[in-house]
């Protein structure tokens, strides 16, 4: 018999599972996706807007453009979620589906460090990424500090091709020699789930373009052009550029689907939660690592799971071949500035750590992540 499948969420994850599903089963069943905004945005081309190499434009595309494809694209606030019936209330209106996908991704903790959102600007939304554009064009000289709020956050790489990135763009405007540039991290060191050779690279193509990194400094509160971190340590600013911390989503509450972190517990390989047809992928999902610490929330990740997720429920509805498992593999590219770019991939699954390398940047690796840019706002949307 057909059924509905929704899908919660118009990030990578939502956005990819509606896709395969969409390839995999037959026009009568029905695929509904369901995000709050009106349009799809490209996170990972959130640098190229902070320095000017995108327009807003350029990295974002409505989500009404799936219903070309056959699926529909319901706009609004999920308000409640009871995964035994598979049932979503949106606007007042319920929704109910044979099979659930809950992709609704982290949300941004924006007030959970006083005085911070009002003092910095963010590159990790398009809206603040815009904003930070302007600012940086502003900026004739001075001390600039990138910082990540908490020790997790979206994206292990983000912050650090930040800095790079706004290292290279203060060289190419020649006021480089009146820029102070300080990074300081919550976390030990760059990247550390992917091990201590990646973590230890990372940081070099920082220190070498002059880059002050400063780990394990938490911050606690900002206020009158200075950030107070826990350690007791202080410093001034002229401009301030963090990543936020981050939280669950709303609709996650009194849903059943939390454990005490509040995140969505899976099965690591299948994303199945512990309701029968109802998944989990991407950032909502807290997904632990036998070295301790939880795999990074990252496109590459929810991409990859929205994939097995949709293999497997297609499965359900009487597609042949052997389950689909999530093996762990993952990859990104490093943004250092100047048209270069580094890559690291690997097994995150790895035994006892994660088996991770990371290839010495090259224009190759930008040109990689250009062509994947195009791929994902040309043939998804």
């Amino acid at each position: 018999m057909p059924g509905d499948v929704l899908i919660l969420g118009g990030g990578i994850g939502g956005v990819v599972a509606a896709n395969a599903l969409r390839r995999r089963l037959p026009r009568e069943h029905r695929i509904v996706l369901i995000d709050r905004e009106p349009s799809f945005a490209l996170a990972a081309s959130f640098l190229w807007v902070m320095t000017g190499a995108r327009t807003p434009a350029q990295v974002s595309r409505p989500l009404a453009r799936l219903a070309r494809k056959g699926i529909e694209v319901v706009r609004g606030e999920v308000e409640r979620i009871d995964p035994e019936r598979r049932e979503v209330v949106v606007g007042g209106a319920t929704h109910r589906g044979d099979q659930l996908v809950v992709a609704l991704g982290a949300e941004f903790s924006l007030d959970a460090i006083p005085g911070l959102a009002e003092a910095g600007h963010t590159f990790c939304t398009l809206d603040g990424a815009t904003r930070l554009r302007e600012e940086l064009a502003r900026f004739a000289g001075g001390r600039i500090v990138v910082l990540t709020a908490a020790p997790a956050y979206k994206c292990p790489a983000a912050p650090y091709e930040a800095a790079m990135l706004i290292e290279s763009a203060c060289r190419r405007r020649g006021i480089r020699d009146a820029v102070q540039l300080s990074l300081y991290s919550a976390e030990p060191g760059p990247m550390g789930v992917a091990g201590p050779e990646v973590s230890a690279a990372v940081r070099q193509m920082v220190e070498q373009k002059g880059i002050a990194y400063r780990p394990e400094h938490q911050v606690a509160r900002v206020e009158n052009g200075s950030i107070e971190f826990s350690n007791g340590v202080r410093t001034g600013f002229d401009l301030l550029v963090y990543v936020p911390p981050l939280r669950p989503p709303r609709a996650l509450v009194d849903s059943g689907l939390v454990d005490e972190t509040g995140w969505v517990r899976v099965d690591r390989q299948t994303m199945e939660t512990s309701f029968p047809g109802v998944y989990a992928v991407g950032d909502v999902t807290l997904v632990p690592l036998t070295m301790g610490k939880p795999l990074p929330r990252a496109g590459v990740f929810a991409h990859g799971q929205a994939e097995v997720v949709a293999s497997n429920i297609a499965r359900a509805h009487g597609r042949t071949g052997p389950e689909a498992r999530f093996d762990g593999h993952g990859s990104c590219f490093i943004e250092t500035g100047d048209g270069l770019a580094g890559y690291g991939a690997g097994d995150f699954y790895g035994e006892p750590r994660p088996a991770v390398t990371v290839r010495r940047p090259r224009r190759f690796w930008h040109a990689g992540k250009v062509l994947l840019e195009k791929r994902i706002l040309w043939g998804w949307l």
